[in-house]
């Protein structure tokens, strides 16, 4: 049946800001399923708070409400647009369904004649009203843990008698776990069933009886009007039950699985998504399976939308589940869509994969002192990396790259834990860093029953390991010199970096990477094509291996590569990595514009980036996608491969940005800005010479690299101080001090964190206001300022955590033209191609400046999307040189004021100081525009504004 012609224009519902456990996945999914439904000459309007995203740019619908995500604007919308005829809610995560349900229960799709596509509410109500879905899988006869829905304090208190502990409380209608707990004993069990009632919308809590240790698995399936299902991609998730699968290292395809268990769940999950409703669209269910041979079988939950799997799954198998998804929402069945990436296959074909993937969350604890660092039901982290390899070993060891903790992969970087107890412990209490101290513990020679039974990790995963620390073990009695060929060779394809290889040899890294090339050891590319190679792929996304070489009859030997180099002029733009506080989905915002505008330049684009949750790594982005870490070693390996013009590094946040010493050391351009303007700008003892020279205030600063210098340092800056180490992203680490004793304790607990970093001690200004301005500047000195924000919080708030004002609300005539001097003055002296934003504190009539980073920054989304103009592109094609800032003619558009707020994920840990200072805190943001400055919204914020300020 094709797609349904009553349909000709669909409301698309947005999941808004980025919060723990609803993260830029959504943002992926609304943006290809916004394509999709347009593609189909079908209009599309769309409504998302969320100014960072991709999703709310004015290219991808046809009308874009940047409003709250309440009935409220729902109702406007529809009134503004009576020709709406449905409603996806399907690509808003938990967010959009719960609006969704909210406005069925006020009539208000029926009030307009709008109605629901890609899931019914009864699907909605069904999966998330625990008790419903208990109810529902026992009449379908599929198994499910033994529980009960208490919707009372006295109720939950009787199921916990009759069950015992250990006992899983898990709330209705939450995202992300909130509120979900596992209790181990009595005395915690008061506070966490009255946790789980309160974070309940409908005050409803299922307590079951924990399936602590059990496997846990997740199938991703597309179901069509014909009731045709596909199962995309089975995912096993390396930690057992009791993690939040968000917070679990996941694998694909499952690995430890026997075929007559993995039909089963296929049927399972089959037999529940047909029985949820009568709808098209996709599915992500969720089981355990118990570790014995029994491979008892046991439903946990099943989501009607996509998710953060599905994200996941689509990259990991180049399958674009919520294109499709969409498309099928409309009518279509998955025998008359095509495969996107063979082009010659239907959708209705299961993806086959040849490779594995491994998924590791990114979390960012230390922005939330005091938290629990343990992993459990409720999901902690803000991001996460996907790797891609031939094996399970080397999709770990990228995997483990990708992350930017300063770690080099498993193990031989010299960073391990060495302590028994330590290692027992997180182990025990599944920690954050539970995929290295594995490694640590074996290389310690604790038993791999014992790291099971601790763990209840499977076996086959911890063999894996093993074999990794032998391997070590063995290149370690090794030189350089003496290393045999197929040592190396073996320890690439198992994923070691070359700087692992130097540690274990004690030599260079550049020495291994010369050695592998004189051995003619060398990265291959390899296409993601979704069948194996079955069918010919069209579509040019590649991941890295090594091969043994192959050798023809004719004694030619050779390894196989499938990425075909072009003679197009070509452009590389590194991602930025995975998301976490400090770097989130605005830098995927500018590297995606910075790909279309390079596009639109003649360039051949190449993306190189690692996070699957974005739009950069979707496959028709650039014209070439290498997911794979934004990690040296790979980076350098991709540019030997392509020979691009150049780099560009000022759109993927700091994580590209730190490559830029490195890329500028090996000759490699770097579009735009130079490494040594960008590296004036990060050294504060130069760029305050250059201000000096400028004749620009900055306030009184000094650098100490120890206890003793700070504190004579402090003698002379006078306090409070603000102390900050240098190169570092989010206000890490800094914080406001008023005395000596604070003074010396922050110092030593930064030395400790940080070891050799430079601190930086600066007068704070207290009681001084923040702004802050990005401009794009060319390489002949022209300069345009796309604008200027006043924080509403005083300065000493991280920018990232203030509530930021487009244009400024109070900074008079003579503020704001130092404001414009300055910027104009400091883009020209570090010679700025590109992007650049400065921030100031103003006290007293004096504009200082606090710092000026020549890339993209946070807000430069947030000011295109509130002035309706595409500054990043302009910005990139002035990095090309294919165009002077004199070239574009700018006409900002914005009625009254926007303002940026930022938006916290507090709940995710109870106990963490709440009180904002100068390091981040914020996950995501949302826009609010007001008319005018007598708006109760902008009253209620001015009046809060020094509530938070901490030291």
């Amino acid at each position: 049946m094709p797609k349904d012609t009553s349909i000709k224009s669909v409301l698309i519902i947005g999941s808004g800001p980025i919060v723990i456990g609803q993260a830029c996945e959504f943002d992926y999914a609304g943006s290809q399923s916004a394509r999709s439904i347009r593609e189909e000459g079908i209009e599309v309007i769309l409504i998302n708070s969320n100014p960072a995203t991709i999703m709310t740019d004015p290219s991808m619908a046809d009308h874009i409400y940047l409003k709250p995500l309440t009935t409220k604007s729902i109702i406007e919308i529809l009134k503004e647009h009576p020709q709406i005829d449905a409603v996806l809610p399907t690509m808003g995560g938990q967010t959009a369904l719960n609006l969704c349900l909210e406005a069925e229960e006020k009539g208000i799709w029926q009030d307009f004649g709008v109605r629901l596509i890609g899931v019914d509410v009864n699907a909605i109500n069904i999966t998330e009203d625990r008790e419903q879905f208990k109810q529902l899988l026992e009449r379908i006869n599929v198994p499910t843990a033994p529980a009960k829905t208490a919707t009372s304090y006295l109720e939950g208190k009787e199921i916990a008698q009759e069950f015992g502990f250990p006992l899983v409380i898990r709330p209705s209608f939450t995202l992300g776990g909130t509120g979900a707990a596992v209790v181990y004993k009595k005395e915690d069990f008061d506070e966490l069933l009255t946790r789980g009632l309160e974070a309940s919308p409908i005050h409803e809590v299922l307590i079951d009886k924990a399936l602590m240790g059990w496997k846990e698995y997740e199938l991703e399936l597309l179901r069509d009007k014909n009731d045709n299902v596909v199962i995309i991609c089975s995912i096993e998730n390396m930690d057992p039950m009791g993690i939040h699968t968000g917070d679990s290292i996941t694998v694909a395809p499952a690995m430890t699985l026997s075929d007559t268990t993995f039909q089963k769940l296929r049927d399972y999950a089959i037999l529940m998504m047909r029985s949820i409703g009568n709808f098209a669209g996709g599915c992500n269910v969720q089981f355990a399976v118990s570790p014995d041979e029994k491979e008892d079988i046991v439903a946990i939950e099943i989501n009607p939308r996509v998710s953060r799997s599905s994200a996941l799954a689509s990259k990991a198998t180049g399958y674009p589940i919520a294109k499709i998804a969409s498309k099928l929402a409309l009518g279509y069945n998955l025998d008359e869509l095509q495969n996107q990436i063979t082009k010659s296959t239907s959708a209705l074909f299961e993806p086959t994969l040849d490779y594995v993937i491994v998924k590791i969350p990114r979390w960012n604890f230390d922005k939330f002192e005091g938290s629990d660092r343990t992993l459990g039901l409720q999901m902690k982290s803000v991001g996460e990396v996907m790797g891609i390899g031939r094996s399970f070993q080397e999709a770990l060891h990228k995997a483990t790259q990708s992350l930017e903790i300063k770690r080099n992969g498993l193990g031989a970087d010299g960073k391990g834990y060495k302590n028994y107890e330590q290692i027992i412990e997180k182990l025990t209490y599944a920690s954050w860093d539970r995929v290295f101290v594995i490694y640590d513990a074996i290389a310690m020679g604790i038993p791999l029953s014992t790291i099971h039974e601790i763990t209840r990790i499977d076996m086959w995963f911890l063999k894996q390991y093993e074999e990794l620390y032998t391997l070590e073990k063995e290149i370690s009695n090794y030189k350089v010199s003496n290393l045999p060929k197929e040592l190396l060779l073996e320890a690439k394809q198992k994923g070691f970096a070359d700087r692992q290889l130097a540690h274990m040899m004690s030599c260079l890294e550049s020495e291994v990477h010369t050695l592998r090339t004189d051995m003619n050891i060398n990265r291959v590319f390899k296409l993601v094509d979704t069948c194996a190679a079955e069918f010919k792929a069209q579509t040019p996304y590649y991941y890295s291996t090594f091969e043994a070489e192959i050798e023809k009859a004719n004694g030619e030997r050779f390894v196989d590569n499938e990425s075909i180099v072009t003679d197009k002029k070509k452009v590389i733009v590194l991602g930025s990595g995975p998301n976490r506080i400090g770097q989130g989905i605005e830098f995927d915002y500018s590297c995606v514009h910075g790909v279309l505008a390079a596009k639109e330049c003649g360039y051949e684009t190449i993306m190189i980036n690692c996070n699957p949750e974005t739009v950069s790594t979707d496959f028709d982005t650039a014209d070439k996608l290498y997911f794979e870490p934004v990690f040296w070693e790979h980076i350098y390996d991709i540019i030997q491969h392509e020979k691009p013009e150049g780099v560009i590094v000022q759109l993927g946040g700091q994580t590209a940005l730190k490559l830029a010493e490195k890329l500028s050391k090996y000759g490699v351009k770097i579009i735009g800005t130079s490494f040594d303007a960008l590296d004036l700008a990060e050294d504060r003892g130069r760029f305050s010479d250059l201000l000096t020279e400028l004749n620009i205030p900055f306030p009184r600063f000094g650098i100490a690299e120890t206890a003793d210098e700070a504190s004579k340092l402090a003698d002379t800056l006078d306090f409070p101080l603000l102390i900050r180490p240098s190169y570092v992203l989010g206000g890490q680490g800094m914080k406001i001090v008023i005395n000596k004793k604070e003074l010396e304790e922050h110092v030593i607990d930064l030395l400790k964190a940080i070891p050799g970093n430079k601190l930086l001690l600066d007068h704070y200004l207290a009681g001084a206001i923040e702004a802050e301005a990005d401009a794009i500047c060319d390489a002949d000195g022209n300069v345009y300022i796309i604008g200027i924000m006043e924080h509403i919080e005083p300065c000493g708030v991280h920018s990232g955590d203030s509530n930021a004002t487009l244009p400024p609300f109070n900074l008079g005539e003579f503020v704001m033209q130092q404001i414009k001097d300055h910027t104009h003055k400091i883009a020209r002296a570090l010679k700025t191609v590109g992007l650049i934003n400065i921030q100031f504190a103003i006290k007293d009539d004096t504009v200082y400046i606090i710092e000026a980073n020549p890339r993209a920054s946070r807000t430069v989304p947030f000011i295109a999307k509130a002035y309706g103009e595409p500054y990043v592109n302009y910005a990139t094609k002035v990095m090309l040189g294919h165009n002077k800032v004199t070239d574009f003619d700018f006409n900002p558009q914005l009625k009254g004021y926007a303002i940026k707020q930022p938006v916290f994920s507090f709940s995710k840990f109870p106990n963490v100081n709440k009180a904002l200072g100068p390091e981040m805190k914020s996950t995501g943001e949302s826009i609010l525009f007001i008319d005018d400055l007598k708006d109760d919204q902008f009253y209620e914020l001015y009046s809060r504004r020094k509530m938070y300020l901490s030291k």
